[in-house]
């Protein structure tokens, strides 16, 4: 087959058949052709030689040429396509390096198999150029809401056509035991797009918690508008959930408006999800009270906030624990969900009781350490003394304000307190040298005499044994073991260390040796935080 005038419209036409059809660009077909056409020029001619075609994007009319670039002599390596200067002294007026010769070459007649082949570059570039308009049309669209049909159901997965291609919503994606038959209308989160040899992965999902939140801000007009903010949403898919709500105008409610009129905005929410039971909860800054809240509807009497370690303890009358608890667990679950904070849920009696208990053991440490009668060590306890640091290291006014206490004693008190605990650290450090543990680890700053000791009896006794550690071996964490979570225990976990602080600390050690530049360590500033501190620093200069 040459390319004749007869047919050499026909390339154009058909060039904008399949870009129509394939709703692409006809110069990305018209490209294809091209490639197509000299690769079977290249296949006529020799495979070494650089054939170029290019078609007319008016007349269609397609020009082959050969093309050859002038290198040093010694760079030569192919003569088809490269010639030394003195070669190309035969075709041009001054040759340099770097120059090309363009010469024009009859065209090829295309025989069967390089039609094939010709056939086959099209469809695969038009097959890219289609995968490419797909992920350029939804990569922006992940974290929207998209309607579609069902297409088939393939183990569990449903395929779904979103009209420019397919996606998918995987089984652990779908909410509660949903079926779906061919043609059925769905609705969908986009959590993920993503660029695969495949092609465009579209991952859809109905149990994001962010679905919920697109859903009301559909139906809510002031979430639309932000007015009203959701801060937080927490699912149990397919039965219930929480959703915190604020509003930046006071005289909107925002959980009124969320509900709407009857419950009409709410109910079309449950509706789209199945039947989910909706729990809208006001926000607040706050942590205990957003989270008597979100314990709705069960009552609480008290809340104790432990900020440092991230849990909450939450005391509620014995009548109210199974509905504070929820089925299964959940409703305590959602709550901890919505406020991030691990929840410790207890009765009246439990509480009392176990502060009894710590009662009695602070009691008992004060007497048996500071050498206290039992009504003084309760009297230090009631005061809010909880350990022999705090006695040994307050203020002294703190221990005058403590009815019968007065100077002689509070000092008689610290100092007791002091000696027993500089022993007991002497004690720790001893019984660390006894297992070998190095001046290197003792001399290292944040760690006390009980944490070397604790790292000595672990055969981590230098401080390059220490810098080697990694931080959940001292702080502790968790690790999943065909599917189940393990609780790994870490060295200093018993003395109150966070992953943070063993971060820290390990990277410190490591500076010290040598091992880390500290330079590497420190942020890297951006340019557009040099040209802020520029202009605070000509703000400052303008203002003296």
């Amino acid at each position: 087959m040459a390319i004749t005038s007869a047919n050499q419209l026909e390339l154009l036409q058909t060039a904008e058949a399949v870009a129509r059809e394939k709703m692409i660009d006809p110069g990305l077909v018209v490209e294809a052709m091209e490639e197509s056409l000299a690769r079977a020029a290249k296949s006529r001619y020799g495979s070494e030689m650089d054939i170029r075609v290019s078609i007319d994007r008016k007349t269609g009319k397609a020009t082959f040429t050969r093309v050859r670039s002038v290198v040093e002599d010694e760079e030569l390596e192919n003569y088809q396509s490269e010639m030394t200067v003195e070669q190309a002294k035969q075709y041009m007026a001054d040759p340099k390096v770097g120059d090309t010769y363009v010469e024009e070459v009859p065209p090829v007649e295309m025989g069967r198999i390089a039609a094939q082949s010709a056939k086959q570059v099209i469809l695969q570039k038009v097959r890219e150029a289609e995968r490419d308009r797909q992920y350029e049309e939804f990569k922006d669209r992940a974290g929207t809401i998209i309607n579609g049909l069902v297409k088939r159901e393939e183990f569990g997965n449903v395929i779904v056509d979103v009209g420019a291609g397919e996606a998918i919503l995987r089984r652990n994606e779908k909410i509660g035991r949903e079926s779906y038959r061919p043609n059925d209308r769905i609705r969908c989160y986009i959590k993920d797009v993503r660029r695969e040899p495949r092609g465009p992965q579209i991952f859809l999902s109905r149990t994001a918690p962010e679905f919920m939140a697109e859903l009301f801000k559909m139906e809510v007009p002031e979430i639309y508008d932000g007015i009203i903010e959701i801060k937080a949403v927490a699912r149990d898919p397919g039965s219930r959930a929480k959703i915190a709500v604020i509003s930046y105008d006071g005289s909107i409610d925002p959980v009124g408006a969320c509900v709407g009129m009857r419950g009409s905005r709410v109910q079309a929410v449950v509706n789209e999800l199945q039947g989910e039971k909706i729990d809208i909860i006001p926000w607040n800054e706050d942590q205990p009270t957003f989270l008597v809240n979100a314990l709705q509807p069960a009552e609480v009497s008290k809340v104790v906030l432990d900020e440092e370690a991230g849990k909450i303890e939450v005391v509620v009358p014995e009548e109210q624990l199974s509905l504070a608890i929820g089925r299964r667990g959940q409703n305590v679950r959602l709550a901890s969900q919505l406020t991030g904070l691990d929840i410790d849920i207890m009765t009246e009696e439990e509480e009392s009781a176990r502060r009894q208990k710590e009662f009695e053991a602070r009691t008992g440490l004060f007497m048996e350490t500071l050498d206290l009668d039992e009504f003084f060590a309760q009297l230090l306890v009631s005061e809010g003394f909880t350990s022999l640091e705090e006695v040994a290291y307050v203020e002294l006014d703190e221990l005058l304000v403590i009815d019968g206490v007065d100077e002689g004693t509070a000092e008689e008190l610290q100092a007791r307190a002091r000696d027993y605990l500089e022993a007991k650290a002497k004690a720790a450090i001893d019984a660390a040298r006894a297992l070998g543990a190095e001046d290197s680890l003792i001399d290292f700053d944040g760690l006390t005499p009980q944490m070397i000791e604790a790292l000595a009896k672990d055969g981590i006794k230098t401080l390059e044994d220490f810098a080697t550690c990694a931080d959940w071996e001292l702080a502790g964490g968790w690790t999943t073991d065909g599917g189940e979570r393990i609780k790994d225990d870490g060295i200093l976990e018993p003395f109150g260390m966070s992953l943070e602080e063993a971060q820290d600390m390990v990277m410190t050690a490591r500076v010290l040796l040598g091992w880390v530049d500290p330079a590497e360590l420190e942020p890297e500033v951006s340019e557009d935080d040099e040209a802020e501190g520029d202009e605070e620093a000509a703000d400052t200069g303008a203002g003296v």
